[in-house]
């Protein structure tokens, strides 16, 4: 049996700009996720907590298999479809991880739909492990924007898949190596859109307690404008038995084949 040790802390808060919080999370063992709702007069809120609703059924499982964790999204997919909007569909990001298994010993599951984020610090490095699906990151993969002028590109806001909002498209997933030290951060976009890598590096580095750590990079999203709904949780891997992974180094992303695909995206979504 899996024996890690986590301990984590969440916040999340409606920002200074918006009327509501369309933001949902989960933060209980073994699984982390945030969603980021869209559609608008609380259709975007109904459709981040539907859809992690569907995740829910992992709560105090000692870990989630990728099977079982891809059959969730789409019974996540399901229920947001069953959302009716007046002005626009009803839809949602997700990101975030669930402790697995592979070969008797421990990794993150990861996951991502969207421009919510998941980032892992380890060794005093910052990096992040989802990929933004947004037309602004479209256009720094093709060498046409760099990142500094992706944070003012007018589409920024602009996400190119999501679990519903016309969207058909499947999530990526990474599989990684757990190991004593890893502390993980998944957030909205309320976080990544106020603070840069190097200002929430900064933060992760000098809070040791990790609901000290969700509760001072909310804040801070607040005093550098607070335009969005904000959604931190940080996860601290304080205890991985077996956690030498020599002859698996690093991000492995997973053989996508392996989960039931749905069919591309069409358009884009403003999110």
């Amino acid at each position: 049996m899996i024996d890690i040790q986590l301990a984590w802390g969440s916040r999340t808060d409606t920002g200074l700009r918006r009327r509501d919080n369309e933001d949902s999370l989960i933060a209980e063992f073994p699984i982390f996720l945030v969603a980021d709702g869209m559609g608008g007069h609380e259709a975007g809120g109904e459709a981040s907590e539907l859809a992690l609703g569907a995740f829910r059924r992992f709560l105090g499982q000692p870990v989630v298999a990728l099977d079982d964790f891809a059959a969730a999204f789409r019974e996540a997919v399901r229920m947001v479809g069953g959302i009716a909007s007046a002005k626009a569909a009803a839809g949602t990001t997700i990101s975030g991880v669930a402790v697995s298994e592979h070969g008797g010993s421990t990794y993150w599951l990861v996951i991502n739909i969207g421009d919510s984020r998941t980032y892992r610090l380890s060794g005093g490095e910052l990096e992040q492990i989802s990929v933004d699906h947004s037309a602004v990151q479209e256009l720094i993969d093709s060498g046409r924007l760099s990142p500094n002028e992706a944070e003012h590109h007018p589409e920024r806001h602009v996400i190119t898949k999501a679990v519903g909002a016309g969207s058909r498209a499947e999530p990526d997933y990474w599989l990684i190596p757990a190991r004593t030290g890893d502390r993980l951060l998944i957030c909205s976009d309320g976080l990544s859109k106020e603070l840069s890598t190097e200002q929430i590096a900064r933060v992760l580095l000098d809070e040791f307690d990790p609901d000290a750590a969700a509760t001072r990079l909310v804040h801070e999203a607040l005093l550098h404008g607070g335009r969005d709904n904000v959604t931190v949780i940080v996860v601290d891997a304080q205890s991985v038995p077996d956690d030498d992974f020599e002859t698996m180094p690093g991000l492995t992303e997973l053989d996508i084949d392996t989960v039931p695909r749905a069919p591309s995206a069409e358009g884009a979504i403003d999110g």
